[in-house]
């Protein structure tokens, strides 16, 4: 048997100079010098990378280097005004939060420093955390790390640089599950640097999108139907100068500029991702992304995982839903105002004791806009749209059971519609305190004998989904006219909350 030998101990650790705590009565100075400090570090580990990478690169010692950190300290215990969700800390103490990528979230970082300085009076201090920074979250976005050259180091990137660690990127600050160290800071924000990093390099996989293209006003789909819609719709307004939207981003980041005809950067990818996003573009993230999560809790959770670390204003599913109700007809509207969760993919995060409540915020722009879009209002919107219990399961062919079981907690519950993604969503709204809703389209009543005919099925789809999106971007544009403060809902805070939205 072959003898392994085994490399010598690694003794040094190589870091770059100590950065000293900084204190800061700006936010904007504050974020200025926490990206001065990423780029800082995360340049050290790419070029300590690929001088290793390089035939004189030495091999003996370990690379490191801190994310940024922000910390707040308040003593006093003076009351602030809690109209607002966010901005404020619940009690005196330290506050601390790690950073990563600064530029992609500086409008968020400004705006919640800002009111945590004006709030409490006081100042922020950055300063180097004690979490790594993992190589592979160094690199630059589009970054392609050659596999001849790492096979150029002769250890394990393991025993020379920090990689990814999964005890950093749980959501236990946002499940209210995390408990604080005697002598540790308090959470600041709901998630750490390094789970930011973990979705965003997910998001990118699953969408074929960059992070900096979404927006913060995210419609869900369960069907290709309504993003073909659109599609044709955001070129046309592309075509014809923007209609207030600047940009519309593909998958690949194809980018087609207000004004133009064809895309004018970006490449398509041979094959679509398995959730590809779209983004009708405006400034300061203030439009649309639309996501096809295809069929099933599982999609849906993943993909409000991560794009819950970009800390959207609202995210509502569109989609189609069987009726329950016999007096629903194919067509018809449903507006989630309660929902029963038997999607199961988040019972360890969130139990299915919690409610999900209806955001009135939601609810009106959704119904607003289905009346304005139908024409319909007062008692005729209700010959369309009811609102009511949706029921979310984990099972598409639930009706090839016993029906004895799922058909009498349906009606227990007073469901009037069934689907495989909108609990899901809500509850990850709910959980990540993202402002969310849904609105359905009955497209069959497999309880009542009523599906749609091959020939019935296409023109439902090019009648109702060019209806139904035009109603959702209407409620997503309302929502976007509204003052922030008073769309982030208290009721989506618990008890100990962190102070950042």
């Amino acid at each position: 048997m072959e003898k392994r030998i085994y490399p010598q101990a690694i003794e040094s650790v190589v870091m770059p100079e100590p950065f000293g705590r900084q204190s800061f009565d700006s936010a904007e100075k504050a974020v200025a010098a926490l990206q001065r400090l990423y780029d800082r570090n995360t340049k050290f580990l790419r070029d300590a990378f690929a001088a290793l990478a390089s035939a004189g690169g030495d091999s003996s010692k370990r690379y490191r280097a801190f994310y940024p950190e922000i910390g707040v300290t308040t003593s006093s215990f003076t009351q602030v005004d809690s109209r607002q969700a966010y901005g404020h800390m619940p009690t005196p103490g330290h506050f601390a939060t790690t950073i990563t990528q600064p530029q992609l979230f500086e409008r968020y970082l400004i705006e919640q420093l800002r009111l945590i300085m004006r709030n409490h009076g006081v100042s922020v201090t950055v300063s180097e955390s004690t979490t790594p920074i993992p190589l592979h979250f160094a690199f630059l976005e589009g970054t392609y790390v050659d596999g001849a050259a790492a096979e150029r180091i002769k250890r394990p990137i393991r025993d020379l640089f920090d990689v990814p660690d999964l005890d950093g990127t749980d959501d236990q600050i946002a499940n209210g599950t995390f408990e604080v160290a005697f002598g540790e800071p308090r959470p600041l924000a709901p998630f750490t640097a390094q789970r930011i990093d973990y979705s965003l390099h997910r998001m990118t996989h699953y969408t074929a999108t960059s992070p900096q293209h979404f927006q913060n006003f995210v419609l869900f789909t369960n069907y290709q139907f309504y993003i073909d819609e659109f599609v044709a719709r955001a070129r046309d307004l592309m075509e014809k100068g923007g209609g207030g939207y600047a940009e519309f981003v593909e998958p690949g980041n194809v980018v087609t500029k207000a004004g133009q005809s064809s895309p004018s950067e970006g490449v398509g990818p041979q094959r679509l991702p398995q959730m590809p996003a779209y983004h009708l573009k405006k400034p300061n993230h203030g439009g649309i992304t639309m996501v096809n999560i295809g069929v099933g809790p599982s999609n849906a959770k993943t993909i409000t995982d991560h794009i819950a670390v970009l800390r959207p204003h609202a995210w509502v599913m569109l989609g189609h839903c069987a009726g329950l109700r016999n007096t629903q007809a194919l067509g018809d509207y449903v507006l989630a105002h309660a929902y029963v969760r038997e999607d199961h993919v988040l019972d360890d995060d969130l139990p299915v004791w919690v409610p999900i409540p209806p955001l009135a915020e939601i609810q009106v722009a959704l119904q607003e806009a289905v009346a304005e879009v139908t024409g319909l209002s007062g008692y005729d919107l209700k010959r369309i749209m009811r609102t009511g219990t949706v029921a979310t399961i984990d099972n598409r062919n639930w009706e090839l059971r016993d029906q004895r079981g799922p058909v009498q907690r349906l009606s227990q519950s007073r469901a009037i519609a069934l689907d495989m993604e909108s609990a899901t969503i809500a509850a990850n709204g709910f959980r990540f305190r993202v402002p969310y809703g849904t609105l359905l389209c009955v497209s069959d009543k497999p309880l009542h004998g009523e599906l749609k005919l091959p020939g019935m099925a296409t023109e439902f789809y090019k009648r109702q989904v060019a209806q139904h999106l035009t109603i959702g971007i209407r409620a997503m544009e309302k929502l976007a006219e509204m003052p922030m403060e008073r769309l982030h809902s208290r009721k989506l805070r618990s008890f100990s909350e962190t102070a950042f939205q």
